[in-house]
């Protein structure tokens, strides 16, 4: 038995979107998560998606720990419910250290921020800077076009289908937990081959 839980990140973002599910779904995957003994990290914040999934675990007893800078703690968007807050000093911070507590990754549906905080840790994977799954919880189908996108990228010789594959995208928490518990990184020797350019 493990002496410490699986640390799960979660990637979403600060605002709810349109679509109700988006709220349903990051419920779910918190819900989900404190069912299995996972633990979250994610970026701190009470509003929105961000605010959902943390409410959603810490309300079925499990363990959130919030990672935020300073400047965002200011302006009063920190959730004062967590079991753990984390106050850094940047952005660059906050990402490092959330990286660091987790033993995987997962997007749930957001913006920009979200979309550069998966591409950033699933680059590391492929690099070979660490060895833990990057995921995305497809809600509604909110991920297809971009699945469709990152498959065309493969297609035309910018990524490689074993870098493609690290990518897991499933469109309901149980399977995807399952997926991500089930993740055996890949045995790539070298990210690019000698006289590639």
């Amino acid at each position: 038995m493990k002496d410490n839980p699986m640390r799960l990140c979660v990637f979403c973002g600060s605002n709810a979107g349109q679509d109700p599910l988006y709220l349903a779904m990051a419920r779910a995957l918190g819900e989900a998560l404190a069912a299995g003994g996972i633990d979250l990290v994610y970026g701190g914040a009470s509003v929105g998606l961000m605010g959902a999934v943390a409410d959603a675990v810490l309300a079925k007893g499990g363990h959130v720990t919030g990672v935020m800078p300073q400047a965002l703690v200011d302006k009063e968007i920190a959730h004062r419910g967590l079991s753990d807050l984390r106050v850094v000093g940047s952005m660059h911070e906050r990402k490092a250290l959330m990286a660091e507590l987790a033993d995987g990754f997962i997007a749930l549906p957001g913006g920009l921020g979200t979309f550069e905080e998966l591409f950033e840790v699933w680059t590391w994977a492929q690099l070979g800077y660490h060895r833990k799954p990057c995921a995305l919880l497809n809600a509604g189908g909110f991920y297809d076009k971009l699945a469709d996108f990152l498959d065309d990228v493969v297609a035309r010789g910018f990524v490689k289908p074993v870098h493609r594959a690290m990518l897991i995208v499933e469109n309901e928490p149980a399977a995807l937990i399952e997926a991500i518990r089930a993740y055996e990184p890949p045995k790539v020797d070298k990210w690019i081959k000698a006289g590639e350019r």
